[in-house]
């Protein structure tokens, strides 16, 4: 099945702050694994996220952090940020299960 993949107010901030570089990493990596099984978890790319009812998954593309939430056929992205950041994105806008 073939999911719409929208990208939250936030996340379109995140990804113009990225190099032409990343962007494109990162808008392949969306359309590889999350167009069609967003939520089949890997061990090195997707992984879902325990004890958080929201973001559900996280994506790895490289150095980049992809955080989203899959609701029937729509995956909505809710970050694009550096490794670097995702421990403290997630600690203020993770929103405990």
């Amino acid at each position: 099945m073939r999911h719409q993949i929208i990208l939250s107010p936030e996340a379109e901030e995140d990804y113009r702050r990225l190099s032409a570089r990343d962007r494109a990493e990162v808008r392949a990596g969306l359309e590889v694994h999350l167009r069609h099984e967003p939520e089949k978890a890997s061990k090195s790319r997707i992984k879902r996220l325990r004890g958080l009812k929201r973001p559900q998954f996280r994506l790895r593309i490289a150095d980049i952090r992809v955080f989203y939430d899959v609701d029937d056929d729509c995956v909505q992205i809710l970050a694009i940020i550096p490794k670097a950041d995702a421990a403290d994105w997630l600690a203020r806008q993770g929103e405990p299960s």
